[in-house]
């Protein structure tokens, strides 16, 4: 490999954030890392920031940017950065976040230490007003055959949803083929959560090594807008639908009812924002078409044979056997139970 480190950052119409994200990615104390750019078919001056920087920063002749001649969306970026990485570990953030200087430092000496396949900085979240949400991890190494994947899906949301802020082992990446799906939902939580079942040797730092920026008018703040549109949210359910996959080979696993309950949940959670937010969707949803999404992964059987999670697996399985009018409404009254609607 040419570099220990590839920070890759897939740019689309980012050109008011780019150049801080950029400056904040340059500033590393790490000394070994390329800084390959996805241009995903930018139709503002973002590129021209960042050929800027390239031409007058003292590393910008570490800044190799590749092209795409139409908009694929952040999971194909992230695919070609995987192809195209020169770095022994790979490392992506999101072209409007930044992260601290010490961020590359500290996690290349946590995987060497431990000989680890990637390490997790924590973060913090940044919404529009200002607030400040602070993500934080505990001090934990992983080293013992599913032992991370066991606590990834200890509960719902056990590990970050975001492909950003961890530094993984490259080679693991291409041996295994794991992808990042072509939705622009959602795509970065399940490779992710796909990832982690892969990973033997992980270190959870709880260090603050990230900002994520919550920008208005991006991807994350589509429940937001007054008008959501139905073939947006139908992405959403669709790339949850690949955690339901790979059931024959992760069926024996004993995380694999949690995987279950994490991915009939994000269903039911979608549907509940879709509840909620149901005047605004454009064109709406008929209760039979959100009772098809959800649809659990195992067989009764199956789930009466889980170790975890019986009986709310259980619970899912039968919303997803009832008439559409009885679904939706259990959905409902549950939701406003917990306060979602």
């Amino acid at each position: 490999m040419k570099y220990d480190v590839t920070i890759g950052i897939p740019v689309y119409r980012a050109e008011d954030y780019i150049r801080k994200s950029m400056e904040s990615a340059l500033a590393q104390t790490y000394s070994s890392i390329e800084f390959l750019i996805l241009d995903d078919a930018c139709d503002d001056q973002s590129i021209s920031i960042i050929q800027e920087l390239q031409s007058s920063h003292p590393r910008g002749k570490d800044i190799r940017i590749l092209s795409h001649q139409q908009n694929q969306g952040a999971g194909e970026a992230r695919n070609h950065i995987i192809d195209e990485a020169q770095g022994r570990y790979l490392y992506f953030m999101d072209s409007d976040d930044k992260i601290d200087k010490g961020t590359i430092t500290l996690l290349i000496q946590q995987i060497q230490k431990f000989n680890a396949e990637i390490a997790f900085g924590s973060y913090e979240k940044i919404e529009l007003d200002g607030t400040r949400t602070v993500y934080q991890y505990p001090e934990k190494v992983f080293d013992g055959k599913d032992d991370f994947a066991n606590f990834a899906y200890r509960r719902y949301a056990g590990i970050q949803a975001s492909a950003c802020n961890f530094l993984v082992d490259l080679s693991l990446l291409r041996q295994s083929g794991l992808r990042f799906s072509k939705s622009n939902f959602w795509e970065d939580t399940v490779f992710t959560l796909d990832l982690v079942t892969y990973i033997q040797r992980a270190v959870l730092l709880p260090d603050i090594t990230y900002s994520y920026l919550c920008r208005k008018n991006s991807l994350s703040d589509i429940h937001e807008n007054n008008k959501i549109r139905k073939k947006d949210i139908v992405q959403y359910l669709m790339t949850v639908e690949q955690l339901k996959q790979r059931k024959e080979s992760l069926i024996q696993k004993a995380y694999y009812p949690n995987r279950c309950y994490v991915a009939v949940m994000s269903d039911f959670y979608i549907i509940c924002n879709i509840l909620k937010r149901g005047k605004n969707v454009i064109p709406r949803f008929t209760t039979k078409e959100l009772k098809c999404w959800i649809k659990h992964p195992a067989t009764l059987p199956e789930i009466l044979s889980f170790k975890q999670r019986r009986m709310q697996n259980v619970m899912l399985y039968l919303l997803g056997k009832l008439p559409s009018p009885f679904s939706i409404l259990l959905i409902k009254m549950t939701a406003k139970r917990k306060g979602l609607i």
